[in-house]
């Protein structure tokens, strides 16, 4: 079996997985274009028309200046300038050759055209004084003597309302991007707790626990697809339960005849005895031998079945994996030395676990089993290492006999499921079965592999479960 463990997010990718929350940042981000374009058009039609307002009345007084005598024109801008009190207007006489004549702007502009179209100059416009040039709204026209008048305005006051409307729609844009944020986070809440509770539902159904259920209740899609998720596990649990309750009943109704005959085999091995009849007695013998290959089959059956339950999870308690490989190490180097099969334990400081002491213990108990099995006698090596990785501690039993071919290392975990290579060997295929059902309790991760020569197994002593 192979898993994959995933990196550790940050918090912005881990939230960014929400469909609320990216369904916020969209919202947001077009928003927000949205009033950057309204504010564009805004600024630009309010700019264009206030220059349109402010060209009319530059017009007027071209026409009104230029009706006057050329004799009497210098002192017409004269006098305007001596009755302008906010200084809001600027006018200019110039000759054919660009010399001053009269008023206060002091240069002819290069770049004001002499048709009667108004250009908004910034800032360079040369007035007399040492005031600085504002932004001004300027035109000129050639007169029939030849001289050029140049009318300006100044645009500061048109220009601070232009700021204020658009300042003003600025922060009560960015007022309701946050309160529509905010409110859709908000009516998200309760959204986020029903996904967050189905999410820890399913991680228990994924576990193997058939019995609960998808919470309702919100009368939507999601409820709606909680009844149909709910229908279809409440079908599973009757078809696995009726399955189980058949396997479980055949195990259990057999076991206690094969009991019985087996005890029958023990009296007739007893009476053969007195017969002196060696052929007899190794019939017996071998009528025993696979009536107790049965009996084991059959109890090996219940215990995957008990161990799917999940009923001993409640039990589980603080595990310290390095004194229980310890154990499981000294209980087999009897068995390895009388085979001359060289056992290693090598042990490192780990982080304890949460699990049930006894079912790791028969777990890595099969595994080693298997190992000295299936490993030659005379020079084989069985190493069972016990080490702390990044995610958590980790087990291996690594042993260097036939090893399992590549597309046999999940079926070697169903039962009754022998290799090609290993069928020779007495056993009832049912050992890694009750492995894989115990590292499924405690949501570890099993992995087989190669040892090159030989088999790596590998428990990933930490929960798969995404949380």
């Amino acid at each position: 079996m192979t898993d994959t463990s995933l990196p550790a997010q940050s918090a912005l990718e881990h939230r960014w997985h929400s469909t609320t929350f990216r369904l916020i940042t969209v919202y947001a981000v077009i928003f927000s274009l949205s009033v950057m374009l309204l504010l564009g058009f805004i600024g630009w039609a309010v700019t264009g028309d206030m220059e349109r307002e402010t060209d009319v009345p530059m017009d007027w007084q071209l026409i009104y200046l230029d009706s006057m005598p050329h004799e009497q024109l210098a002192d017409a801008i004269h006098r305007r300038l001596e009755h302008e009190r906010m200084h809001t207007n600027f006018y200019g006489l110039f000759s054919a050759d660009g010399q001053h004549i009269a008023g206060d702007i002091l240069k002819l502009p290069p770049e004001l055209a002499v048709h009667r179209r108004g250009r908004t100059l910034e800032h360079t416009l040369v007035i007399e004084g040492d005031q600085h040039a504002p932004v001004v709204r300027a035109m000129a026209e050639r007169m029939k003597s030849g001289d050029t008048l140049v009318v300006a305005r100044d645009l500061t006051h048109i220009l601070n309302i232009r700021e204020t409307i658009i300042n003003a729609l600025v922060g009560g844009g960015i007022f309701c991007l946050a309160a529509g944020i905010a409110g859709g986070l908000g009516l998200s809440v309760r959204q986020m707790r029903r996904l967050k509770a189905i999410r820890r539902v399913t991680q228990r159904i994924a576990q193997g626990d058939l019995g609960q259920r998808l919470p309702i209740g919100g009368r939507d899609e999601i409820d709606m697809l909680s009844h149909l998720v709910n229908h279809m596990l409440a079908e599973v649990e009757r078809l696995m339960n009726e399955v189980k309750s058949v396997c479980d009943g055949i195990a259990h109704d057999l076991r206690t005849p094969l009991a019985h005959v087996r005890t029958l085999l023990a009296h007739i091995a007893e009476h053969t005895d007195k017969l002196d009849d060696a052929a007899l007695l190794g019939l017996v013998d071998r009528a025993r031998g696979e009536t107790d290959g049965l009996l084991n089959r059959f109890r090996a059956m219940l215990r995957i079945s008990e161990i799917g339950t999940l009923q001993r999870r409640g039990g589980f308690g603080e595990v310290q994996l390095e004194t229980l490989v310890r154990e499981v190490g000294e209980l087999y180097e009897p068995l390895a030395e009388s085979r001359t099969i060289e056992l290693l334990v090598q042990v490192s400081p780990v982080a304890p676990i949460h699990g049930d002491h006894a079912l790791l213990f028969e777990a890595l108990s099969n595994l080693i089993d298997n190992a000295l099995k299936f490993t030659e006698p005379g020079s084989g090596t069985v190493r069972v290492v016990l080490a702390q990785t990044p995610l958590g501690p980790q087990v291996e039993i690594i042993d260097n006999g036939p090893g399992i071919a590549a597309n046999e290392r999940d079926a070697v975990l169903q039962r009754f499921y022998r290799g090609e290579s290993t069928r020779h060997i007495a056993g009832s295929g049912l050992g890694l079965s009750i492995v894989s059902a115990i590292v499924h309790v405690h949501d570890f991760t099993l992995r087989i592999g190669s040892a090159d020569p030989g088999t790596r197994v590998t428990i990933e002593c930490w929960m798969k479960t995404l949380e």
